[in-house]
């Protein structure tokens, strides 16, 4: 298998990043979650106008996992303002971390995070946190192997329906 390379992306990359972002999304959550409420977040989430605004957002960053050409994953960051709740100028959210249902158990989730920490202390950010839904378990498992502990939680709505968010963190 030819290396997995993790790479910023920019706005040229914008189709190629709605496609990876809602075919994960659906991979992940369309068995447990109505068709209505998928079709509303995808459509709000992951519009290209939303993407590419996030795109030039300087408090934001996406970064693809890819072999070769092939993109099977991404990572998406918020710092300052652009964090969805801490706004802490100390901290990184990752706000996304999926990976395509081929490559899950693959190591691309653990490059994926790698990157994250590793742009929060070369910014010598004092923790990286993120919400994760309760009910994933997999992906809880995967933070709490990777250091994270929850220390809250939130409100995520998805269409019409709310979900429970716990936040996690780690410290630098």
């Amino acid at each position: 298998m030819k290396p997995i390379e993790i790479k910023r992306i920019s706005s040229n990359d914008v189709v190629a990043l709605q496609n990876i972002s809602s075919q994960t999304f659906i991979e992940t959550f369309a068995a447990v979650n109505t068709p209505e409420n998928m079709t509303s977040y995808l459509a709000e989430e992951f519009s290209l106008e939303k993407l590419s605004s996030e795109l030039i957002n300087p408090n934001i960053e996406y970064y693809f996992a890819r072999i070769g050409e092939v993109v099977i994953g991404y990572l998406k960051l918020n710092f300052g303002r652009a964090q969805k709740e801490l706004q802490n100028e100390n901290s990184l959210e990752i706000e996304r971390i999926y990976v395509s249902k081929e490559y899950l158990g693959k190591q691309v989730g653990q490059l994926l995070l790698g990157k994250a920490i590793a742009i929060a202390n070369d910014k010598k950010l004092d923790f990286v946190w993120l919400g994760v839904w309760e009910k994933n378990q997999r992906a809880i498992r995967f933070y709490e192997k990777n250091g994270f502990v929850v220390f809250d939680e939130h409100l995520f709505i998805l269409g019409d329906d709310k979900q429970t968010d716990l936040l996690m963190k780690l410290k630098l």
